[in-house]
């Protein structure tokens, strides 16, 4: 029997998901996958690897040495592959949050990872397409949408949902390359902070709003027991 989220959904339970990466694609034209995501239903499996199999196959050691070899500093090269990591993770779906309100499922089990010719992460995908609102939303009620009742719920729903992810990057990258667990979690609040900083201007949305949105990210990390706030607010 199929877990649920990996299920291939009806076509038009994408159209929300499909306008949403459209949306992102055009943050930057010249970088369309940088800030938009992949419904894995249509992709080949060339090149990607779900994260929680990565993850337990030692991926992430292996892009850490294939970095490390061709970079003079380890710990540099431990930070490029744990931000890309965490950018996949979380980065991403702060795009859409800061800017429209709205998130996908970031979950450990739900996300996969595409990487280059050089083995570098060049892309992210999703097996369960479905956009999470808050209720009044103007998708409300389309295929492919769920509702939650308000802002903060959101930001507890994703929180919940980043976490086992980001636990076990955060593992593998102090296993493999040392990276110390303090640094691990500033380099998560950075991609929060660039996501509410950047994004915003990008969209031509409200920068106090995508401000907001980043701190009560961060909030909600930290009410989880993750260590992200130290040092960072959001302007």
């Amino acid at each position: 029997m199929l877990e649920p989220v990996t299920v291939c959904p009806p076509r038009d339970s994408r159209i929300a998901f499909g306008r949403a990466c459209a949306r992102l694609r055009g943050l930057q034209p010249e970088h369309p996958r940088v800030y938009a995501v992949a419904a894995m239903s249509e992709q080949g499996k060339r090149r990607w690897w779900r994260l929680a199999d990565g993850i337990r196959e030692g991926r992430i050691e292996m892009m850490y040495r294939r970095h490390a070899a061709e970079m003079s500093n380890p710990e540099i090269a431990a930070e490029v592959v744990a931000t890309a990591l965490i950018h996949a993770v979380i980065g991403r779906v702060m795009a859409m949050l800061v800017s429209e309100g709205r998130a996908w499922d970031p979950g450990l089990e739900n996300l996969w990872i595409h990487t280059d010719n050089d083995g570098g992460i060049d892309w992210a995908g999703l097996a369960d397409t479905t956009i999470r609102v808050v209720d009044g939303d103007r998708l409300t009620g389309e295929p492919g949408v769920v509702a939650l009742p308000c802002e903060p719920a959101l930001y507890v729903w994703l929180a919940h949902r980043c976490e086992p992810a980001l636990r076990l990057i955060q593992e593998a990258m102090l296993r493999c390359a040392g990276l110390g667990v303090r640094r691990f979690w500033s380099l998560v609040a950075e991609s929060i902070v660039g996501a509410a900083t950047y994004v915003p201007a990008l969209a031509n949305t409200s920068s106090t709003v995508g401000a907001q949105r980043g701190q009560d990210m961060l909030a909600a990390l930290e009410d989880r027991g993750l260590p992200v706030r130290r040092g960072y607010v959001v302007r």
